[in-house]
């Protein structure tokens, strides 16, 4: 891969204030688990458009990269706006469905973003 090969470009989202709430989760996390997210956001950024079992669309305008790690699965839900996928919300989760709580924080996150403008 080279960067003359990248599809998109991965963008944080960011809010009002200027916090970007996904970054603040990676550092959160354990160094393996950011490891193994980055490598899976690499993976859509160069292959995009992708489909299961890395990624899942959730809704019209926002999919899921899924990512294994020890304690459960890595949900990064994102949206693509042109040649940006923008990183809208991060979370672990050990079920099969994705809590309505999770999907509704980057709904929101992405009504921001449309609102704004980019």
């Amino acid at each position: 891969m080279s960067i003359g090969d990248i599809r998109l470009n991965v963008v944080f989202f960011r809010t009002e204030s200027g916090t970007e709430p996904v970054r603040k989760w990676l550092k959160s996390l354990l160094a393996s688990h950011r490891k193994a997210i980055g490598e899976d956001i690499k993976t859509v950024q160069f292959g995009w458009p992708l489909g299961m079992p890395l990624v899942e669309k959730i809704e019209p305008y926002m999919w899921e990269v899924r990512s294994h790690v020890p304690d459960g699965i890595a949900r990064v839900l994102f949206t693509v706006d042109g040649d940006m996928m923008i990183l809208l919300h991060g979370f672990i989760k050990k079920t099969r469905r994705i809590p309505p709580p999770e999907v509704a924080t980057a709904r929101s996150r992405l009504k921001q973003y449309q609102e704004a403008g980019s």
